[in-house]
């Protein structure tokens, strides 16, 4: 089967998407066009900013019915991460907080789309 290694955004525009990614990641697109934008991630999955003005079949969906999510090590980066994005003024749409599979918060992008930060739970024990 197939692995997945590609997540593509539908933007309003890419160069103003890739500006806010650059800035939130840390490091510049490895490739960029008027209509596209594109990121190498640690991990090996590449994140695709496409302008859903010229995406082919058109795109219907828009901003968040979905989330990117970035694994941590611990609650103390989910904070740390929260008052980061807090203070460059990424909406938040849920402030950190305990949830069955971790510690989290999720804020959103221009264009809407959910940014989902988490230090997952500690594998019970086995007994």
């Amino acid at each position: 089967m197939p692995d997945l290694n590609f997540v593509l955004l539908y933007v309003d525009s890419p160069a103003a998407s890739a500006a806010f990614y650059a800035d939130l990641l840390g490091k510049p697109p490895v490739e960029q066009s008027p209509t596209f934008a594109l990121f190498a991630m640690e991990s090996g999955v590449m994140l695709g900013l496409w302008s859903r003005h010229t995406v082919e079949p058109a795109a219907t969906a828009s901003g968040g019915g979905a989330e990117i999510a970035f694994a941590v090590d611990s609650e103390t980066v989910v904070r740390a991460t929260h008052e980061d994005w807090s203070g460059r003024g990424l909406p938040i749409l849920q402030a950190p907080t305990a949830m069955d599979f971790g510690f989290t918060f999720v804020a959103l992008d221009p264009d809407g789309h959910r940014l989902r930060v988490f230090a997952p739970s500690a594998p019970p024990v086995a007994s």
